[in-house]
């Protein structure tokens, strides 16, 4: 028998509600996947289920559209129409009978295995066509589905005010994004051969942004941790990409850790040691797997690797000597730790491993002589840029 003849045979079985015959084509142990919803595992998963919806559907009727699949393919599709009264007594995915007519289709892919058993099956609903018959959603069309319509997008536009911007060009190649509560992180997305290499990751809440974003650019290829703390790892974990940064810093990317151990707490401002403090562990998405390391002088989406360790021991920036861009994440700071914006300095001693390592870092990036130089928060260095960052170091 082909199995296209199993397909036919079976919902000829479901269909006359010979539930006997029906289980009886399955091998044991094979699977219904409602996909979307829930599995169920032949013969009794499989029961229950048609015994749930003829308590809700008395009068339930099945039709075969179509069946497609050759004779010898070992799987086959079944289009399929379905119609019934929800009079009860049972309930319809823990909805109470209500007396709606519903006309439901939907198509199954069956697996049948070399003894003409259902090994597997996979049945696909149009489930927004039932909401609607149920009355869970508004009627196509209707002035409630457009108020809801106009309800999500008022939510979704809140949501992107809130967590982050939309993508800025600030050069050739390069996007930034900026988000965070408050919105001071910046991510910075480098085309790279038909994708997007992400430059640092900001916090937690800015995963659905940054994927949205690095997607109409083509997806993202890989991310590169500027540093691991909490604020520039943050969304690394919910983006499905590769991770990578440098040696120094990658048990700490691993660390289930929000805080840095040589952070100084008792250096911050009494503003700085509640408020700012307790933000960090928000920001933070948790650990990250770290699928390579990079070093001084690699190649990365047309940048180089700088290593400029000192806020933190594996600190790294990227720069592009076409343009004299710079992106160097924490390197510099322009912003205090209230979020005023400040002239470039040295990152603050708090969160700092080394600061005198960091004022030497900065000189290194001075003698780089950027055009431009954008950091892992607020606004960038322009103009007589070396000469800025000069005075940083110095400071």
């Amino acid at each position: 028998m082909s199995s296209a003849d199993v397909a036919r045979r079976y919902f000829e079985a479901i269909a006359a509600f010979d539930l006997d015959a029906a289980t009886a084509m399955w091998a044991p142990g094979g699977v219904e996947r409602l996909v979307g919803q829930r599995e169920l595992t032949a013969p009794d998963g499989v029961r229950e289920l048609q015994q749930e919806l003829r308590g809700a559907f008395p009068d339930l009727r099945w039709e075969v559209v179509d069946v497609i699949g050759s004779d010898e393919a070992d799987r086959v599709a079944v289009r399929w129409r379905a119609s019934g009264t929800f009079a009860g007594p049972g309930t319809f995915q823990g909805f109470v009978a209500n007396g709606a007519h519903l006309e439901m289709e939907g198509c199954d892919v069956l697996t049948i295995g070399g003894e003409g058993k259902i090994e597997r099956l996979e049945a696909y609903l149009d489930t927004g066509s039932v909401a609607r018959q149920l009355g869970v959603l508004p009627p196509a069309g209707s002035k409630t589905e457009t108020r809801l319509t106009q309800l999500a997008n008022a939510r979704a536009k809140a949501r992107a005010w809130i967590h982050g911007s939309e993508p800025e060009r600030i050069a050739e190649g390069v996007w930034l994004v900026r988000g965070g509560i408050p919105r001071i992180m910046n991510v910075y997305l480098i085309e790279d051969d038909g994708g997007v290499t992400l430059f640092d990751a900001g916090s937690s809440d800015m995963s659905a942004l940054l994927a949205a974003a690095a997607a109409r650019l083509g997806g993202i290829k890989r991310v590169v941790l500027g540093h691991a703390d909490a604020d520039h790892r943050g969304a690394a974990p919910a983006l499905a990409a590769p991770v990578y940064c440098h040696e120094a810093d990658r048990a700490a990317a691993e660390s289930p850790e929000h805080y840095r151990d040589y952070w100084d707490r008792s250096k911050l401002d009494a503003r700085g040691r509640t408020v700012l403090w307790r933000l960090i562990s928000t920001w933070d998405g948790g650990p990250v797997e770290i699928a390579g390391t990079l070093t001084d002088g690699d190649q990365i989406a047309g940048f180089s690797v700088v290593h400029l360790p000192g806020h933190a021991p594996g600190l790294i920036g990227l720069f592009r000597a076409s343009d004299r861009l710079a992106l160097v994440s924490d390197a510099i700071y322009t912003l205090d730790t209230s979020g005023r914006k400040e002239p470039a300095h040295v990152p603050h001693p708090a969160f700092n491993q080394d600061t005198e390592q960091a004022r030497q870092s900065i000189g290194t990036l001075a003698a780089l002589d950027p055009a431009t130089v954008w950091a892992g928060h607020a606004d960038p260095v322009t103009g007589d840029v070396r000469a800025q960052l000069e005075r940083a170091a110095a400071a």
